[in-house]
């Protein structure tokens, strides 16, 4: 007899102890804790042949966006195909199966538009909301996780238990599509419910973030301690929303005291840890700050991630590490491999082609000093650029990159034209707005200067 695991719906199960583990791996995946591995194993080592958890374990090795795991998902994938020919699975159970092999083949976004038509059906599983809100997020598709959150969202009430944690992730949603005042409070109200929820946390720090409220963002952060301290690397993430509410509000030796203290604590190789580092550097050095020989660091663990070519937004925080690092054979071999995977005709195909490769190009530019060419390959991936994953704060550094080159190239007006599209997109200017548009006005009553004709000796020929 199945077991119906904590959402009410069929699991093919029939150890209590296992079904225990998995919906503590649930719970613990949704909070973004370090014990989802744990749990993880625990059920798997109680029912060896229980499918949705090996496909399971095969999706987290995906996202998690490096080259040696694929081997490991592709394991996962043929012993949940397997188990199913020996015990017939149910159709949620299949759902996920299927979006892992569509996902192996290439395709992350027809592996989430698998799970959000089965979604529709089981509307109560938190677990298949999240793994779509994921899988959607490193594929920067902000629009689709809204709308699958909103397709279930009436499915959901206060005695729902995860109502808490659907909540943060409409949070989000909201917030990255840009209904930043809903978003806010959707968030604040899901940690009521959810107070381990960190990426509900995380999503009402986006909101001042991109609202220019870094005052506030830091309270809000500051007040919460104890909301990411479960958390596995999310929390290092976090702690770099922190770093960039100090650097807004000038304090950039706090911002480097989270580096250190926080952010790098762990010198791991994984790359959303090299992403929060390299673009945190990025943004010192921007604002005139001597980061000392902090590059050497990632820059090292970034040689050796260099032909991962796993996700796109992977690479370009590689690239970063690597040019500024002083790593030119593996900027070099990173770049290599973008090209390539720029003919494939995968979705990593596209979104190298459309985004991944000018956008690298731009950058190799920007470290050699070509800041025209920098600005032009820069801006021409501006529109695809949200294509390569993660969150409007995260891809912001491309942002304030391209903002330099135009700056550092002598285009006030195209360098003014970027910093007001930015604005609007984040609804508010911020520190680093206010302070680049000064220049473009420096920049343009000198241009006008040297344009005035009344102004021009005279020829005494």
């Amino acid at each position: 007899m199945r077991l119906s695991d904590q959402f009410g719906y069929d699991l093919t199960l029939t150890d209590k102890d296992a079904l225990a583990s998995w919906n503590a791996t649930v719970l613990a995946f949704l909070s973004h804790g370090k014990t989802t591995p744990v749990h993880l194993e625990s059920c798997l080592s109680t029912s060896p042949n229980f499918a949705l958890a090996h496909a399971a374990r095969g999706m987290f090795c995906l996202l998690l966006g490096r080259k040696e795991l694929n081997a490991t998902a592709r394991e996962c994938l043929e012993i949940a195909k397997t188990s199913a020919l020996h015990t017939p699975i149910t159709e949620r159970e299949t759902a996920f199966v299927r979006a892992l092999d569509v996902w192996l083949d290439g395709f992350p976004s027809r592996s989430a538009d698998i799970l959000d038509a089965m979604l529709v059906r089981v509307p109560e599983d938190a677990f298949m909301m999240k793994v779509i809100h994921a899988i959607r997020f490193i594929l920067g598709d902000a629009v689709g996780m809204r709308q699958s959150i909103d397709r279930v969202y009436s499915a959901y009430d206060e005695t729902h238990p995860a109502y808490g944690y659907l909540l943060g992730c409409r949070a989000f949603s909201l917030e990255e599509t840009g209904d930043y005042r809903v978003a806010e409070a959707s968030g604040r109200r899901g940690l009521e419910f959810a107070p381990d929820d960190a990426w509900g946390l995380h999503a009402v720090a986006h909101v001042h973030d991109m609202t220019g409220r870094s005052e506030e963002g830091v309270g809000w952060l500051e007040n919460h301690p104890h909301g990411w301290a479960h958390c596995n690397n999310f929390g290092y993430h976090v702690w770099w929303h922190l770093a960039l509410m100090y650097l807004d509000q000038g304090q950039a030796d706090k911002a480097l005291a989270r580096y250190d203290a926080d952010i790098r604590k762990d010198k791991t190789d994984d790359y959303r840890d090299i992403s929060n580092a390299a673009s945190l550097l990025v943004r010192l050095e921007l604002e005139g700050v001597d980061v000392g020989s902090r590059w050497e660091e990632i820059a090292q663990l970034s040689d050796k991630r260099a032909e991962d070519g796993c996700n796109v937004f992977a690479d370009l925080h590689y690239l970063l590490a690597l040019l500024n690092g002083g790593r030119r054979m593996g900027a070099d071999r990173l770049l290599t491999g973008l090209k390539e995977r720029s003919k494939t005709e995968t979705d990593l195909g596209r979104i190298s082609a459309d985004a991944g490769l000018p956008t690298g190009l731009g950058l190799e530019q920007y470290r050699k000093g070509n800041y025209a060419s920098a600005f032009s390959l820069l801006k021409s991936a501006r529109d695809t650029l949200h294509t390569i994953g993660g969150s409007h704060a995260q891809r912001d550094v491309f942002e304030r990159i391209t903002i330099d080159a135009a700056l550092r190239a002598g285009f006030s007006s195209e360098a003014e034209t970027v910093i007001k599209s930015r604005s609007n997109k984040r609804g508010a200017l911020d520190r680093f707005a206010e302070q680049r548009l000064e220049i473009c006005g420096r920049m343009q009553k000198a241009e006008q200067v040297m344009e005035d004709e009344n102004l021009r000796a005279a020829n005494s020929y």
